[in-house]
């Protein structure tokens, strides 16, 4: 591999016609062949290598900005090409990181504040590279005050580039480092403009185009295209000079110029605002592609930018385009017709402000099912979708993750803003708005590939509900062994299955109760939240070929402190007995409580008289009183409502959600159900009714055991054979969670 001194690196400032080649894309040319090719005064494209892409790549050369190679490996580090344009707008921030060294007192942003430091490492943070260059990251140790506040002790991805104490150690890149003693920057120039808005085609002298100064957009000719330092820069006789005046030249970069003639077809036309105050000017999609350059105007202004996905959205019937904004203000989408936009933050996702309520069973089937519903999947996404959709569509249960007080305001505002409002608001999610949730985590160092691989749903919400938004756990665990007995706290329970049981055909109620029998466990609290995940050794095999999900989840039984009916009478129980959780002539299953008449009755037997009962403790108000013409109370029942279930299948995850009170209140989930395209094509997300669950549930158990999965209807077969975590709610708790 040849140095990293022996090339010229670039940037390339403009999209080229392939859909493949992005602005802000790093590109480099061995010296010697750029000589070369200078020699014979080429006119011709540049053959250049793009980082991270095996072949070189035919180029523009108008379309390149010379960079140092400091500045390239600077820029490398930064994750987006769009990151790499936007930082070219602060010259001076570049030059301060170059001269950046070891010890260098700095500032580095972490979390949306600034900490103190010093600096450690500067470097690559990856094992292995083969390009010529590697991005530049600044190691920082947080000291005095700010000590404790970082995300690691010198190590990432198990590599060790410096030593510091715990959780005091942070990798960036350049824009998020400044020096302790940076002085604020002069004003910028008047031509502060959307980097890479450049057209593809070469600007030639006596070319009508348009230009941005003061943030706004100003047309003119071509006079002179010139070299300089700070590359190409153009001169054009303006229309309308700076003051608004009548001519005058000006000279502007040349990635703030486009062609005119590119903006003036038919298919990218703007509307006169002036006669059609009440549209928005929008370019009609139908004469556009993905990549194209488009004009519109917000309010006054004139904007720009780049088509980025063409399609239908929920509730619109118009073809509509997602434009990736160059100003800095994120994505706008517009409908072809309406002139709807729907605004996003700098993270280039949807934002819906308005708190939106779980979507009311009468308006599921009007805004949530279809395709292009539901959320939208991308890159092994479907755990992380199936997860939030089944939470939070339907279901308020855990909505005090969105609002309850947090030091991690970010991921919160991203879960409820840009995912679980719109979701509920408009029934779409799209998927930049689930990758930006997935950066978030990834950029906190929780996993490094949380961007890439898939994970188990219960890994992402544990991580959300614990590590991140530091939620009170909803489940409650205890050994009923006596009294001051330690409680252990979780947010979802795995089921564990000993070998010794009967079970072929097992219904929800029956896994649980044999394992918390197996693991000598008992609910210290009814939960508002029940989230259980079902035996099975990895993702292929399943304990059980058919579960049977238990529409409501009896957990009485299940208490620990809580009053109990007799299995026999039902009046109030005394008495637990677990050597007979197993015997099934009182009931199919279950844990067995007795009245002190009935525990006699029972226990007389021969085969029972060893059984060894523990008498329970009832709480205060419950009386075993058996005088003449007083009734004991008899104690309520507390069950679960069932509200989703996760089912997987050859790694793929879907839902079901459980949306009203009928039993064929059912809608079946699947973010992947089809894709548009190949490499560069996209996911079509589906949400369908699928009430011929209900008339399965409703069978009996020997009819089920009869069903042919192949053969059940619909997506029936999905919910009884690859069940894999089931979702319940307290109606009553959770009001007061």
């Amino acid at each position: 591999m040849a140095s990293a001194d022996n090339n010229i690196y670039f940037i390339l400032m403009a999209n080229s016609p392939f859909e493949y080649i992005e602005a802000g894309e790093i590109c480099f040319i061995d010296k010697d062949l750029y000589v070369e090719w200078k020699k014979v005064n080429n006119k011709d494209l540049l053959p250049v290598g793009r980082m991270g892409k095996a072949l070189h790549t035919d180029i523009d050369p108008v379309q390149l900005k010379p960079l140092s190679l400091r500045s390239a490996e600077l820029l490398l580090a930064l994750e987006s090409n769009i990151e790499r344009l936007l930082a070219l707008n602060d010259p001076e921030a570049l030059e301060e990181a170059s001269n950046l060294s070891l010890g260098s007192r700095v500032c580095v942003e972490c979390n949306g504040k600034w900490l103190k430091g010093v600096i450690r490492h500067i470097g690559n943070i990856k094992y292995y590279s083969s390009e010529p260059i590697t991005g530049v990251f600044f190691g920082v140790e947080l000291q005095g005050e700010d000590t404790g506040k970082g995300q690691n002790d010198g190590s990432y991805l198990h590599k060790n580039y410096f030593t510091c104490p715990k959780n005091s150690g942070i990798f960036a890149p350049f824009t998020r480092i400044k020096p302790a003693d940076h002085k604020p920057s002069a004003p910028p120039l008047p031509a502060q403009s959307p980097p890479s808005i450049t057209s593809t085609e070469p600007l030639n002298v006596g070319d009508r185009v348009t230009f941005f100064g003061d943030k706004n957009a100003h047309h003119g000719m071509v006079m002179a295209i010139k070299d300089s330092p700070d590359g190409k820069m153009v001169l054009i006789s303006t229309d309308k000079d700076e003051e608004g005046k009548q001519g005058g030249e000006l000279t502007v970069p040349l990635f703030c110029v486009i062609k005119e003639e590119l903006l003036n077809k038919d298919e990218t036309e703007i509307m006169d605002t002036s006669q059609s105050p009440e549209k928005e000017a929008v370019p009609h999609s139908e004469e556009i592609s993905v990549g194209s350059l488009v004009q519109f105007i917000v309010g006054k202004k004139i904007a720009y930018g780049i088509v980025r996905w063409i399609g239908y959205l929920p509730d619109y019937p118009e073809k509509s385009a997602l434009l990736e904004v160059e100003d800095g203000s994120g994505e706008k989408e517009f409908n072809g017709n309406s002139g709807k936009t729907w605004l996003s933050d700098k993270a280039s996702v949807y934002v819906e402000e308005e708190n939106i309520p779980p979507i009311r069973t009468e308006d599921v089937s009007k805004r949530l099912i279809g395709k292009m519903k539901g959320i939208q999947g991308h890159c092994n996404s479907c755990y992380m979708d199936s997860a939030l959709f089944s939470v939070f569509s339907c279901s308020s249960v855990l909505d005090s993750l969105l609002f309850k007080s947090t030091q991690d305001q970010t991921i919160q505002s991203i879960l409820l803003k840009s995912i679980v409002n719109p979701l509920r608001k408009h029934g779409f999610v799209p998927e930049c708005s689930v990758m930006n949730l997935r950066k978030q985590l990834q950029n906190r160092e929780r996993c490094p590939t949380y961007t890439t691989d898939e994970k188990d749903p219960e890994e992402f919400l544990s991580l959300i509900m614990q590590e991140i938004l530091s939620l009170d756990p909803p489940l409650k665990l205890c050994s009923p062994s006596g009294s001051g007995h330690k409680e252990q706290s979780c947010y979802y329970y795995q089921i564990f299955m000993d070998y010794n049981h009967h079970l072929v055909l097992p219904t929800v109620q029956q896994l649980l109760e044999h394992s918390f029998f197996s693991n000598s466990l008992k609910l210290a609290e009814v939960p508002a939240c029940l989230i259980l995940t079902m035996p099975r050794s990895g993702k292929s095999f399943k304990m059980f070929p058919k579960i049977i999900p238990s529409i409501e989840l009896d957990i009485t039984g299940l208490l620990a402190d809580g009053p109990q009916p007799c299995v026999l009478c039902g009046q109030l129980a005394n008495e637990e007995c677990a050597e007979c959780f197993r015997d099934t002539l009182f009931s199919d299953t279950g844990f067995k409580y007795f009245c002190l008449e009935c525990s006699t009755q029972v226990h007389s037997h021969k085969q029972r008289r060893c059984h060894k009962t523990r008498s329970l403790h009832l709480p205060q108000g419950f009386s075993y009183s058996q005088s003449s013409g007083s009734d004991p109370r008899s104690p309520p029942r507390e069950k679960l409502e069932l509200f989703a279930v996760l089912c997987i299948e050859t790694s793929h995850y879907v839902s079901f959600v459980k949306y009203g009170p009928r039993d064929t209140d059912w809608i079946f989930f699947d973010s992947m159900a089809d894709r548009v395209g190949e490499s560069n094509g996209y996911n079509i997300p589906e949400v369908r009714a699928c009430p011929e669950v209900g008339q399965y549930l409703h069978m009996s158990l020997a009819q089920l055991a009869n069903q042919v999965p192949r053969e059940m209807e619909g997506v029936a077969k999905r919910l009884f054979c690859d069940g894999y975590m089931y979702l319940y709610q307290s109606k009553s708790m959770s009001l007061y969670r």
